[in-house]
């Protein structure tokens, strides 16, 4: 990912930056959500049923097999609900979940008329099943780092997106649109991304 500098650490891209939600709004929802409001399960499932379908579809399901894969992943959250400790990385347990559900289901499917044509790593070269799960790691990684961003104090989110503008920001304009002192980005910057790095789901991803 491009900054303004070479030597500055890895950040999000701009379109990380966009697609970010904001964490508070989902731990309410899952407080709501397993306080019985239904309403808040359903802004849940609105939320992150697109997440399901993009794990789908990287897994190559047909629209029945990833209706039945969304189905059960609705269904594993309302017993595991009151058992997840963090709520702002739920986008993480989802993709997780939805994942091990279309590996199932791949598994289940397997004769001459299986109709789904899925990234199943056993039936894969071993570079292909590599690739296929690196691309989901991916995934899960880039939901996590999205929420990590939201997670930030309204400063750091303001730098994180200037600096990683397209195309790159010098920072002497990062310092007025700001009014921080050029000699303050870089360590601004690096703080942020120890709070990122500390976030709950980037660190269970790095461990």
């Amino acid at each position: 990912m491009t900054v303004t500098t070479a030597s500055a650490p890895c950040l999000p891209t701009p379109e990380d930056i966009d697609q970010t939600r904001d964490d508070s709004v989902v731990i309410d929802l899952v407080t709501r959500a397993r306080d019985g409001d239904v309403q808040a399960w359903d802004a849940l499932v609105a939320r992150f049923t697109p997440l399901i379908w993009s794990i789908c579809r990287r897994y190559g399901l047909g629209r029945a097999d990833a209706d039945d894969v969304r189905q059960s992943v609705w269904l594993h959250l309302v017993d595991h609900l009151g058992k997840i400790r963090e709520p702002a990385a739920l986008a993480g347990w989802l993709a997780t979940t939805a994942r091990r559900e279309c590996v199932h289901l791949v598994r289940a499917a397997r004769g001459p008329h299986a109709i789904v044509y899925a990234l199943d790593a056993e039936n894969l070269a071993d570079e292909r099943a590599g690739a296929a799960e690196a691309e989901l790691l991916a995934a899960e990684r880039h939901a996590a780092l999205r929420e990590a961003v939201t997670h930030l104090p309204t400063e750091c989110q303001r730098l994180v997106g200037l600096l990683t503008a397209d195309p790159p920001m010098p920072y002497a304009e990062i310092s007025a649109r700001l009014a921080m002192p050029v000699g303050s980005i870089g360590p601004t910057r690096n703080r942020c991304l120890d709070r990122i790095r500390r976030y709950p789901a980037i660190a269970a991803l790095a461990s």
